[in-house]
Order: structure tokens, then C-alpha cells, then sequence
């Protein structure tokens, strides 16, 4: 996070657009840790069961900062002129110092592991430890090259990718183009900035509240599924509807639907791999790969002011994520009976968690969340 917004601060010297590439370039390696790294100390803290609604609290603060970053945007822009600076100078300078003051703050109040929490009491870490390493059935947490391998080896990584992908194209097309949409819909240009807020708000809250009913039904791929249909529904009423009010409404459903189902989906992800060092490779693929979903999201709003090639390419990647959630709540279920009836046929009980520790979730006792 320092190294982000000190890159982020000295944007604000760049004078031409070769030196922004780079600096934009930079940006990214400093940032690509960020959200794998929160998702998996998350991981590290809570067992599987409690991890969607930290998730979705952490992601909640995506949709805010899309809901009121064009505004703080717009107002720090009337900053023009002072100190000899522009207002779009400005905001790299002030966004990337108020980052490095957090990342400074964090320091002092993150802890890597319950372990060597100092907050914690004995009794407390005692308690967190035992949790922790029941609901991973006691599995490897030193790194091996072979724990890599397991997740890159595995289909269902992959499968996850495609899912995560089919959802994030979406998040990106939203953050980019809502105030754009609103505009093209007949509104102003401050007006469309206006309105595209609610529609991050309403998002937000919903990414918290399905969040916590996904952990409180401790099941993952039906919330995805219902999200990603209600968004498409919203994109449909987009496709087909051009009028301000039904548009509209369609924009509001479009993010009610797609943001609560970033945070399950990672959630899952986290869950269904089994050990830390093969969770911590899977969920880096996932989000590695799949924000190249966010490439095209640049590309597809190019036939104004209906934008169906937009809409219409979200709307078919919407169903390749509820298509393919689809299939991996079935094999995740398949997977689960396969591992019940061997652990009956071959007698084999938790007394037996020390053998398959280095198996990862591939161990008869591990249980893949549906």
C-alpha cells in the first residue's frame, strides 16, 4: 500500500503520456497483491464457514469508493491552478497520500497470524488456533512446491476463473461506464455523476447483506447464481428499454445483482481449497487471472447511446458464470458423496486427519462448500 500510493502521489508529475503509462504500469504491480492478499489473511483468521461476510465487508469498500470517487473527484478538480498544480494533478496527489497514511496506520494494527497476535489473550488464541485447525482438518500450512502444483494442476482452479471472470467483467463495466449510460439517457453531465450513486450504494448493501446470509446457509454457488441473474435482468432492461426511468431502474439491478456476488464467489474460492499455501496460489490465480476480464470491460461501450454490444456481452458472460456455478455446486457435491462413501467403505475417521495432510482438499476428510 506505501509503494501503491507513492506511486500513486508522484503521478502527479507526469507531463506526457509515455511517462503515465509507466507510472500506470507501476501502479498496477504495487496494487496486484492487494485484494489476494486481503482475501487470503482473511483465510488465516476465520474458518470457512464465517469468511463471505469479511469478504463482503472488505469489497463493500469498492462499491463506496465507485459510488463517491467521481465526486471526489469532481470537487478536488476545483483545485485547479493552486500550488501550480491542475485539478486532475491534484487528485493523484491527495488520493496517494491519504493511501500511504493508511498503510502506515495498518501497520500497528495488523497482525500476521493468530499465533503472534498480541491482542489476543491466551485463552482467545487458544480458542481461534483449535478452530481454525478443525475446520481445515489439520491440514499442511508449510510451504512445498507440491501445494503450488495442487492448485495449478486443478480444473476446478480453473473452473473458478471462468466463474470469477463472467462476474468481475461486469464490476468493471459498471465502475466505468455507469456515469456515461446515465449520461446517454438524456441526463447531464453532473447529474449523470449524481445518479450513478445510488446504484453503488444500493450495491453495497447488498454485497454486506449476502455476505452474511451466505455464511449464516454456509452455501456459496446459489448466491452467486441468484446474483448474477438478477444483474442480468437489469442489463436485459438496459438491451431493450431505452427510456430514462426503465434504464434506470435496469442500472440499479445491474449492481444490486453483480457486486454482493465478487465477495461469495472469492469466498468460495478460499473454501474449496484445501491448505494454506495451495488456498493462497488458487486464490492469486483467480483474481490474477480474472481481472483480465477487466480489458474487456474497456472495449465493449463503443456504440452509443444504447450500447447493446456492451450490454449484450455482459449478459453472456453473466450466463457463462451461472452456467459454470452450475456445474461446480454439482461436482463439489459428487466429490463430497465420493469422499463419504470411501471414508465409510475404508473405516477411515478423524483419528486419521495426520495421513492425508499433505493432500489438500483431495484428503477423504475434507469437505468442499456447495
Amino acid at each position: 500500500m506505501v509503494v501503491w500510493g507513492l506511486v500513486m502521489t508522484l503521478m502527479c508529475l507526469v507531463n506526457s503520456f509515455q511517462s503515465l503509462i509507466v507510472t500506470r504500469v507501476f501502479l498496477g504491480l504495487a496494487e496486484a497483491g492487494l485484494f489476494p492478499g486481503v482475501t487470503y489473511y482473511i483465510s488465516l483468521w476465520y474458518p470457512r464457514s464465517e469468511q463471505s461476510k469479511r469478504i463482503a465487508i472488505f469489497f463493500s469498500a469498492a462499491t463506496v469508493a465507485g459510488a463517491f470517487g467521481g465526486l471526489l473527484a469532481y470537487a478536488i478538480e476545483h483545485l485547479e491552478g493552486v500550488g501550480g498544480l491542475h485539478g486532475w494533478q491534484w487528485i493523484f496527489c491527495l488520493e496517494g497520500i491519504a493511501t500511504i497514511l493508511v498503510a502506515c496506520l495498518s501497520f500497528f494494527f495488523m497482525h500476521d497470524y493468530p499465533e503472534t497476535a498480541k491482542f489476543l489473550t491466551e485463552p482467545e488464541r487458544v480458542y481461534v488456533i483449535n478452530i481454525l485447525k478443525q475446520d481445515a482438518n489439520n491440514l499442511a500450512t508449510h510451504y512445498h512446491i507440491r501445494f503450488v502444483l495442487q492448485a495449478m494442476k486443478d480444473y476446478k482452479t480453473y473452473v473458478q476463473i471462468l466463474i470469477y471472470i463472467g462476474l468481475l467483467i461486469p464490476i468493471y463495466a459498471i465502475a466505468l461506464f455507469t456515469p456515461t449510460i446515465i449520461n446517454e439517457l438524456g441526463y447531464s453531465a453532473a447529474n449523470a455523476q449524481l445518479l450513478s450513486v445510488p446504484p453503488f450504494v444500493a450495491g453495497c448493501i447488498a454485497t454486506i447483506l449476502v455476505g452474511v446470509y451466505s455464511d449464516k446457509c454456509n452455501l456459496r454457488g446459489p448466491f452467486i447464481i441468484v446474483g448474477a441473474f438478477v444483474s442480468m435482468v437489469g442489463y436485459i432492461l438496459l438491451y431493450c428499454d431505452g427510456r430514462a426511468g426503465p434504464s434506470y431502474v435496469g442500472a440499479c439491478l445491474c449492481a444490486i445483482g453483480v457486486f454482493p456476488t465478487i465477495a461469495v464467489d472469492l469466498a468460495w474460492v478460499s473454501s474449496n481449497a484445501g491448505g494454506d499455501l495451495k488456498r493462497g496460489v488458487a486464490i492469486a490465480m483467480v483474481i490474477g487471472i480474472g481481472n483480465l476480464g477487466g480489458i474487456c470491460s474497456s472495449f465493449i461501450y463503443i456504440d452509443p447511446p444504447r450500447f447493446h454490444i456492451g450490454h449484450g456481452t455482459i449478459i453472456g458472460f453473466l450466463c457463462l458464470s451461472i452456467v459454470l456455478s452450475l456445474f461446480a455446486m454439482w461436482d463439489y457435491n459428487r466429490l463430497n458423496k465420493q469422499k463419504e462413501a470411501q471414508c465409510q467403505a475404508e473405516n477411515i475417521t478423524d483419528s486419521n486427519r495426520d495421513e492425508f495432510k499433505d493432500m489438500g482438499d483431495s484428503s477423504p476428510l475434507f469437505r468442499y462448500t456447495i
